[in-house]
């Protein structure tokens, strides 16, 4: 993304901001990285958290004693994305620097480079069994890799410029990605093949984040939006529908995250907020500006007790928010 043009143009869009729900939110922790946070990821068992950020360093919290417990080197570049894998035993990065790269996340060493992309690696997911890992890259590309071997698989090429997001469906049988060429693509992730293609949002789509359910996918985009598709069963898989247009943030988007329950989506932007959504009204639970620059990433932990979100203020924030108010 263009941090630059964005921040240029963010007093012009704030002009006229509407008045939204106060926070309702506590800000239960602060963690300082020193540089912009372009990613954050919880543990499984929600015990520890990872930053990925722009001085080319992975940082490692341990959550009940508030205290950082590794500092992981390697990448020659901005770290763009780190992931937990599904059984916590491995945590994954991307970088400007076109690697993707395993980490050991218990004793903080890494265990692989996984070398493929031409160009700067953007963003990670993890298939729900942890046996893929999928890669997303300006070089238009997104890689599927064998998440233990670290051994190449299937290239989906499709997109018409940089892939900016890539999620897979609860069931691991789609993958979802989407970038600048302003589509979302569906993939077989056993085939490989490309399932579906469809506009997203009016813009760069940004991030793209799937339903616990799987049935619907909620995009990020720089048209200030978030939106709404249902992807599923039957012929939605290969003919999405628009079910709603999320608007509040005054800026581009650049990220979502479900609540494990599904009746939340949190978004965040070059606005310096944080919006939570209530899926089933799709109004606006909250707004929280606790950052003072862009929002980066957010993300839920599995036990639905906090979200946390990273920012180009050098922070993560960690916010308490089991308890749902209503919008």
């Amino acid at each position: 993304m263009n941090k630059a043009a964005c921040l240029a143009g963010l007093a012009v869009l704030c002009a006229g901001c509407a008045t939204f729900p106060s926070n309702p939110y506590q800000t239960a922790l602060t963690l300082q990285a020193g540089a912009p946070v372009n990613s954050v990821s919880f543990s499984p068992d929600s015990r520890s958290l990872a930053a990925g950020s722009d001085d080319d360093l992975i940082r490692l919290w341990d959550l009940p004693s508030s205290t950082l417990k590794a500092t992981l080197t390697g990448h020659q570049k901005e770290v763009e994305f780190v992931s937990f894998s599904p059984d916590g035993k491995t945590l994954a990065s991307a970088s400007y620097d076109q690697t993707v790269r395993l980490w050991d996340a218990q004793k903080g060493a890494m265990a692989a480079e996984l070398k493929g992309h031409t160009k700067a690696v953007e963003a990670l997911a993890f298939s729900p069994d942890g046996k893929l890992l999928a890669s997303a890259s300006w070089d238009h590309t997104v890689r599927l890799w064998d998440a233990a071997t670290g051994q190449a698989g299937a290239v989906l090429q499709g997109h018409l410029d940089t892939v900016e997001t890539v999620a897979f469906a609860p069931d691991g049988k789609t993958l979802a990605s989407a970038g600048d060429d302003k589509t979302i693509r569906l993939w077989d992730t056993a085939t490989g093949k490309e399932k579906a293609t469809f506009p997203g949002n009016q813009g760069i789509v940004e991030a793209v984040a799937f339903s616990p359910d799987g049935k619907t996918l909620a995009s990020a985009g720089d048209d200030s939006s978030v939106r709404l598709w249902d992807v599923g069963p039957g012929d939605r898989v290969t003919d999405p529908a628009s079910i709603a247009r999320l608007s509040g943030h005054s800026g581009n988007v650049y990220c979502v995250a479900f609540s494990p329950d599904g009746t939340r989506l949190a978004s965040g932007g070059v606005d310096h907020s944080v919006i939570i959504w209530d899926i089933p009204t799709g109004q606006m639970a909250a707004v929280i500006d606790a950052h003072t620059a862009a929002v980066e990433s957010v993300a839920y932990s599995s036990d639905g007790v906090y979200l946390a979100s990273g920012s180009d203020d050098g922070t993560v924030l960690l916010f308490a928010v089991k308890a749902h108010p209503k919008p």
